[in-house]
């Protein structure tokens, strides 16, 4: 039996977190599939009812492709409700290179990830700098507040 994995996020603005997360992760905005000019052209000739679909709901992508195929598929799903609490699960942007890289290079490479995230909409919440254990990371949170990690 074959399996496809896709990560499902709840969000308020799906163009939003697009844009964003393609950045972080190096993904791509999905493209509707061949024949259909958007995601709602394709959900109308699947059957899909207006009334189904919030206003806006696929004019623009609202999931991202890992342009290799490795990675998971990721839909950001319009919901009508605002994140209220911490999140049960995270990404952790793995950038540093793993233990075998000297730290100083982690290091550059984490800050290097951070600035260009921060430019893109990201907010840092700490900064994990524990050189006596080898660690450096960061912790962020995204434009709708979740939280992820840049180690």
């Amino acid at each position: 039996m074959e399996m496809t994995v896709q990560l499902t996020i709840d969000c308020s603005d799906p163009q939003r977190m697009v844009i964003f997360w393609a950045e972080a992760l190096g993904y791509v905005p999905e493209p509707p599939p061949a024949g259909h000019a958007t995601w709602r052209a394709y959900w109308a000739a699947l059957g899909v009812s207006e009334t189904e679909l919030p206003a806006g709901a696929g004019d623009l992508p609202e999931s991202i492709t890992d342009p290799a195929g490795r990675g998971p598929r990721v839909w950001f799903q319009q919901v009508p409700e605002l994140k209220a609490a911490k999140n049960r699960w995270h990404f952790d942007l793995k950038v540093g290179g793993g233990r075998d890289v000297p730290l100083d290079v982690r290091v550059q490479r984490v800050e290097a990830t951070v600035e260009r995230l921060v430019k893109a909409g990201a907010t840092v919440l700490r900064i994990k700098d524990e050189p006596d254990l080898g660690l450096y990371a960061a912790a962020l949170r995204d434009p709708e507040g979740n939280e992820f990690d840049v180690v």
